[in-house]
């Protein structure tokens, strides 16, 4: 059996994959304008990728604050912009689109993705080619209403509340799932593992979404997202591993 493989990143050898132990997050999806999204991915160098459609014209992109409580990179905030794009294994339609999104397991370009961790930046750039840059974040997973907000050089990204939704059962999880990076002209994919999870409470819509004067604030605009969001999730604890990207 092969060793697993490690990377070295300031100093610190990280063994494959890397865990992250615990972890909360609040999500939302919004659908979007889809040539609008097919301009996004074609602008960061994934044309390649093809926007999932949920009905004509129209695709979904999630919004994501995760609080990384203990992992392998730390405890650190992340601001996720996740375009959802089609499995090149199943043949495109909105019937296969909504089942992929209810199940969860749609494929997703990671197109921008601040954090406020040094070492976790360097990783997530170095190992898997996510963009990731530093930020700052004001977020409150505790409050029966979830919040975040992000912003770079003191101008607003986004700030998401989402009001409470319906318990959902806890689960093992367990289902592998596949993001794609693209940095530097490299296309990847990632492919990471989710495991347990608890206080999961899901809704229709429920999201209220105020977008800043930042450039990504603009592009999320460009993207016409939909006045409302489709559907709403916090989960209290998480856990999930990464292994290691493959270039496309």
């Amino acid at each position: 059996m092969p060793s697993p493989s490690t990377h070295t990143v300031a100093g610190t050898t990280l063994t494959m994959p890397v865990q992250v132990r615990d972890a909360r997050c609040i999500v939302a999806g919004f659908t979007a304008d889809a040539d609008a999204m097919a301009r996004a991915i074609e602008s960061s160098g994934a044309s390649p990728l093809r926007p999932l459609r949920m009905r004509p014209g129209r695709g979904m992109v999630m919004l994501v604050f995760v609080d990384y409580v203990d992992g392998d990179l730390g405890p650190y905030n992340e601001f996720g912009v996740c375009l959802l794009v089609e499995n090149p294994a199943q043949r495109p339609s909105p019937i296969n689109a909504l089942g992929s999104v209810l199940r969860g397991d749609a494929h997703a370009l990671i197109h921008r993705l601040p954090v406020d961790g040094e070492f976790t930046r360097q990783a997530g750039r170095g190992i898997w080619g996510f963009p990731k840059f530093l930020a700052d974040f004001d977020v409150d997973h505790d409050s029966s209403r979830k919040r975040g907000s992000v912003s770079h050089d003191g101008s607003l990204i986004a700030a998401l509340e989402t009001a409470p939704g319906l318990p959902v059962p806890a689960g093992s999880g367990d289902a592998e799932l596949t993001a794609y990076s693209c940095l530097d002209g490299t296309l990847r994919s990632i492919p990471w593992r989710l495991g347990s999870l608890s206080g999961v409470r899901a809704r229709i819509g429920g999201a209220t979404l105020t977008l800043g004067g930042h450039p990504i604030a603009e592009e999320l605009r460009d993207l016409k997202l939909a006045r409302h969001a489709a559907m709403t999730m916090s989960v209290a604890h998480l856990a999930m591993t990464f292994d290691d990207a493959t270039d496309l």
